[in-house]
């Protein structure tokens, strides 16, 4: 895959220092504290990309995907979609700009309303924005049905439980493309599917992406699958991004601690000696996000941790072309980093379990049957 702004795209999405965060409330919550949800985010997003965000559970990433569509917004920074500020928004201006850009979410069946049949709920959001005559917008669900592999004349009449999970999910979809939307935010979309259903989803999400030319922000905590999907992949640690680049590249040459962490808990085989090689999880506890560690937030569980990064956060900042690292000695560079380097697996290795488990999610995608 090739990132999108390489060929000349328009610029679609501009995020800059984005802070989320949310008061602590409840018994034992101290006064005055907060979750430090999201902290300084900065990407962009060209029309026709994919950006993969990967990260633990807890890392920001759902949070950063609604703080993006303004649902709620962010306490601070800059978010511009299309040239607009939707920061600067006010309520009837940001309910029309978010015609283009929809959300799938992970749980299917918790998005659809139950009472509601298939029909009516693809037909919701061109009801909402007031799309006429009824007959039109009846041609439009049809049509809708059809692109996503749902005959309109067996399903239509049909309610969420009446259908399994993957077809739930592909009625999310419809109903995300109704208005032909520039972006569409997957936040874990195929994290709830068996392998065989997320493959045909992940299928459907690619024929679509080249049919209609859309934007995905695709959000899973599956290292592989988003290396399938993803031209970019960005890295998020507890609310801050600390590395993002090209899908190959990061997979191949992961310049950020915490990224080689994250590929080393991939189930595969030891590229040099053929061997099963079993997970391994980054060690120690995450910290807490309502009291984050000063400087690097990263620090307290990396092998690679000197006095400066306890002082000084390390800024985002690019080694490679289209590659940046927010970490202060960055693998595979040898900048300084100290000798208990050999505590984080080579670059190589990282790139054999990557590629083992994409190799093997790849291998479902292409063996699942098209809708």
């Amino acid at each position: 895959m090739t990132i999108a702004g390489e060929r000349g795209a328009e610029k679609l999405l501009e995020v800059r220092d984005v802070v989320q965060e949310f008061a602590v409330r409840g018994p034992g919550g101290v006064k005055g504290a907060k979750v430090h949800a999201v902290s300084g985010v900065s990407f962009d997003m060209w029309r026709g990309e994919t950006l993969g965000v990967v990260g633990e559970t807890g890392s920001g990433k759902s949070t950063l995907a609604r703080s993006v569509i303004q649902a709620p917004r962010p306490k601070s920074g800059e978010v511009r979609f299309l040239g607009t500020d939707l920061m600067k928004l006010g309520r009837r201006q940001l309910n029309e700009a978010r015609r283009q850009m929809q959300m799938v979410y992970q749980d299917p069946f918790g998005s659809l309303d139950p009472r509601w049949r298939v029909m009516e709920l693809v037909e919701e959001p061109l009801l909402g924005y007031g799309v006429k005559p009824a007959s039109k917008r009846r041609e439009r669900v049809c049509e809708l049905l059809e692109l996503v592999g749902m005959d309109p004349g067996v399903f239509g009449r049909r309610r969420p439980h009446e259908l399994s999970g993957g077809q739930c999910q592909r009625i999310a979809i419809a109903r995300a493309i109704a208005l032909n939307p520039a972006l569409i935010v997957c936040d874990e979309a195929v994290a709830s599917l068996d392998v065989l259903i997320q493959a045909q989803v992940l299928n459907l999400f690619e024929r679509l992406r080249t049919e209609l030319g859309l934007s995905y922000l695709f959000i899973s905590h599956d290292l592989a699958l988003v290396k399938q999907v993803s031209d970019r992949v960005a890295v998020m640690h507890l609310g801050q991004l600390v590395e993002i680049g090209p899908s190959e590249d990061l997979y191949r040459r992961p310049l950020h601690p915490y990224t080689s962490a994250l590929l080393n808990s991939i189930p595969g085989l030891d590229p040099a000696t053929g061997k099963v090689r079993r997970p391994a999880a980054p060690k120690g506890e995450p910290p807490s996000p309502i009291n984050p560690p000063s400087g690097c937030r990263f620090r307290t569980r990396c092998p690679l941790a000197q006095a400066r990064c306890e002082q000084e956060a390390p800024p985002l900042r690019e080694l490679f072309p289209g590659h940046q690292v927010a970490c202060h000695f960055p693998l595979a560079t040898g900048e300084g980093a100290p000798e208990t380097a050999g505590e984080t697996r080579p670059a190589a290795a990282a790139d054999g379990a990557a590629d083992g488990a994409g190799n093997a999610a790849a291998d479902v995608v292409k063996g699942a049957e098209r809708p």
